[in-house]
């Protein structure tokens, strides 16, 4: 390592914190070491001010969580301090695109500028590795079901040849969905760790074994939060001990943190599983056992358990919670028949132990399997018995109990009791957990998820004698750190805050148009078109239309590009699921003059500056939907505690999403945007007024001229 050494201080001598903390003021100086290196660099107070309180956090090992306002630079308000204090750095995003970023842009640019020596890695999870013992393997066998897989399995192999990483985002050859990279990549459960005779080569290997060495290491919530959940057993020393953890997009922790403090299973990883089986034990001990039965016998469970749960009345999209699933008992008979073919193929995987290592490792991917099938079976037990029948509940909407929810963007960061169950001999409420099953196409996945994922991530933080900043735009609510701090388990955490620089009076416009349409009317993704259609016009495009629902997404879609026609205006429409998320976004601003209709993947991590974006369109106040498993049990939870479900989960909840939508107008000093928001809840409702306090300091109009007249010159307006 080359970084600097961590600042100590002593009550004898100061010296070393106080120095360095002289140089970060410094550096976010008009005259300091930033605005002589960096390109537009603009002096700013609140970042400053930031960036001290992140350095004293790190001094003093503490935990400062901090919202600061777009336009802020918060990436530079806890890089500069990071780098400057010392020691070893874990920088934890949300999204990949800001993971790149910091990586590749941010780090770089203020180690330049800083003058500094420092090593730093990026690292993803394992499965955006190319895996080469898989690799390997898949050409051996040479079966695919396709000839495109085949062909994906060529380029596959000449990209081996020629990276230094193994990173498939390198092979834009290879569609991320392609059906190929599950054989070529590993997962924790497949790999063979330390008995991989391709250990020295693998890229998973070398990628950690980089972030064990570096100064400094930019990971993903999904990787950190995998990390502390539970320590990979195949690849020792997972994430690297490090002395400060930044978390930037705090805001998605609550929700990421209820996946990785859960569990489940799915058909896919049975389909998975049942290929494996089939393919090593033919390969590694052909006369040892009937594996093309045995991998048979599990796939027929999987097709014969998916068909039930369609008999049952439950379509691709369903999200249920165990209580409310339909046929029960036939429910528990195809999860049974899923455990019977896996213990005989346990039993054959024993009578084999020792003749190959990548066979003896399915033995504990069917113990861990079986657990979790196990306790679903016992959870069916519960919920079968008539003793254990749920009470009714009609749930918490939206404070009154009639409109809350709309179809919103839901979230998985709950639990329930069993549908509101408890794990066998789990007593500690916090430990409770909603059991709900997730149906696609051809698949499904049943899921356990935590009630209160803040108890776990509150813990995980407890054992860590480490620096935590936890940092995004959209954190409080009105103002205040309250569920937020409740969500995430971190209730006696400093909190700072600061409001966006920009000039919102003068750069941007709210309008609510007269008179709102309500979401429960069933043309509204109609209404929300047509209300929208003059201001779209005015703009000449440059337009987000941003919907709860991938439903609304179509409807709204289909009224603009009637709209369009009738009045002969031809602006390219994007519509989302029409290709993928970046090339919508490259497509977008390629125009200069489109419109992107697009559900919740676009309300955050999307940064598109200047004019090619200057009108946001939100449908609704994004509520999750009541009804979804998740939602549900935690809002059960929360009434059974006396708490109010509404004020302190889902108007919070819902606010933070309407802030990330909010976000994509103004990005920096020269934007200039309208945006609208088209429920009249905002207006209607008692809760209106927190949500427009959590808003920036827009200012307001209700009259369509003058939102149109926006887009003239500022000294027209």
């Amino acid at each position: 390592m080359s970084g600097l050494a961590p600042a100590t201080a002593t009550q004898d001598n100061p010296a070393p914190v106080l120095l360095r903390r002289r140089r970060i003021a410094a550096a976010f100086a008009g005259s300091g070491e930033l605005a002589a290196a960096v390109d537009g660099f603009t002096p700013r107070a609140a970042q400053q001010e930031m960036a001290l309180a992140v350095f004293d956090t790190i001094v003093e090992r503490g935990t400062l969580i901090v919202e600061a306002g777009t336009g802020t630079g918060k990436t530079f308000a806890y890089l500069v301090p990071a780098l400057l204090a010392g020691g070893k750095v874990l920088i934890s995003t949300g999204t990949k695109t800001l993971q790149d970023q910091v990586y590749a842009k941010d780090l770089g640019t203020l180690i330049r500028a800083l003058g500094l020596s420092v090593d730093a890695a990026l690292l993803k999870g394992r499965q955006n590795y190319l895996c080469l013992q898989r690799l390997a393997r898949a050409e051996a066998e040479g079966r695919l079901p396709s000839r495109q897989d085949a062909e994906h399995l060529r380029a596959i192999g000449r990209f081996a040849r020629l990276t230094a990483t193994g990173d498939r985002a390198e092979l834009a050859e290879v569609p991320e969905s392609a059906q190929i990279w599950p054989l070529v990549t590993s997962t924790r459960e497949n790999c063979i760790g330390q008995e991989c005779p391709r250990l020295d080569e693998c890229f998973v290997y070398k990628a950690r074994r980089a972030a064990q060495a570096a100064d400094v290491v930019v990971v993903n919530h999904h990787l950190f939060l995998a990390d502390l959940a539970l320590r990979d057993d195949a690849v020792r020393d997972f994430l690297p001990a490090v002395d400060t953890v930044i978390l930037d997009e705090a805001h998605q922790l609550p929700r990421t943190a209820a996946d990785f403090f859960g569990s489940g299973w799915s058909l896919a990883q049975l389909a998975d599983l049942a290929q494996d089986a089939r393919a090593l034990g033919l390969a590694k001990a052909a006369g040892g056992a009937a594996w093309v039965t045995l991998s048979q016998a599990i796939e027929s469970a999987a097709r014969n358990l998916r068909l039930l749960l369609a008999e049952a009345g439950l379509a691709a999209g369903s999200r249920i919670a165990l209580e409310r699933c339909p046929a029960k008992p036939t429910l528990r008979r195809g999860v049974a028949g899923i455990d019977d073919a896996l213990r005989s193929l346990a039993e054959a995987v024993k009578a084999n132990a020792g003749r190959d290592v990548e066979l003896d490792a399915l033995a504990p991917r069917l113990v861990a399997l079986r657990a979790e099938i196990g306790a679903w079976l016992a959870a069916l037990d519960r919920a079968i018995a008539p003793a254990d029948e749920p009470k009714a509940d009609a749930g918490g909407q939206d404070g009154d109990g009639q409109d809350g929810g709309g179809q919103g963007a839901g979230g998985r960061d709950g639990g329930g009791q069993d549908g509101v169950a408890q794990d066998a001999g789990e007593q500690d409420q916090a430990a409770q957990r909603v059991r709900w099953v997730a149906l696609t196409a051809h698949g499904a996945q049943f899921n356990a998820t935590p009630l209160a994922p803040g108890a776990a991530f509150a813990r995980a933080r407890e054992q860590q004698v480490q620096a935590w900043i936890l940092t995004s735009a959209t954190l409080t609510l009105a103002g205040s750190f309250a569920p937020f701090l409740a969500d995430i388990g971190l209730p006696q955490a400093r909190t700072e805050r600061w409001d966006s620089p920009f000039d919102f009076q003068q750069q941007a416009l709210l309008y609510l148009p007269k008179p709102l349409p309500s979401p429960l009317r069933s043309d509204f993704p109609e209404q929300v078109a047509d209300a929208a259609w003059p201001v779209i016009a005015a703009a000449g495009g440059r337009a987000f239309v941003l919907c709860s629902t991938l439903r609304a997404v179509e409807r709204v879609a289909a009224r603009l590009r009637s709209s369009m026609q009738r009045d002969r205006l031809e602006l390219p429409l994007l519509v989302q699921g029409a290709s993928t998320r970046r090339a919508l976004l490259d497509e977008f601003r390629r125009h200069g003059n489109a419109v992107l209709v697009g559900s919740v993947s676009f309300w955050e991590g999307i940064d598109v500056r200047g004019e090619a974006l200057s009108l946001v369109v939100i449908d609704k106040l994004p509520f999750a939907p009541p009804d979804d498993p998740v939602v549900e049990a935690r809002i059960r939870r929360l009434k059974s505690l006396g708490r109010n479900p509404f004020l302190e989960y889902q108007l919070p909840e819902a606010v933070t999403l309407l802030k990330q939508g909010v976000g994509r107008l103004i990005r920096d000093e020269r934007d200039r945007g309208v945006l609208m928001i088209l429920d009249e809840r905002l207006l209607g409702k008692p809760y209106g007024r927190t949500v427009l306090a959590s808003l920036p300091p827009f200012a307001r109009t209700r009259e369509e001229a003058v939102a149109c007249g926006f887009f003239g010159a500022p000294d027209q307006r």
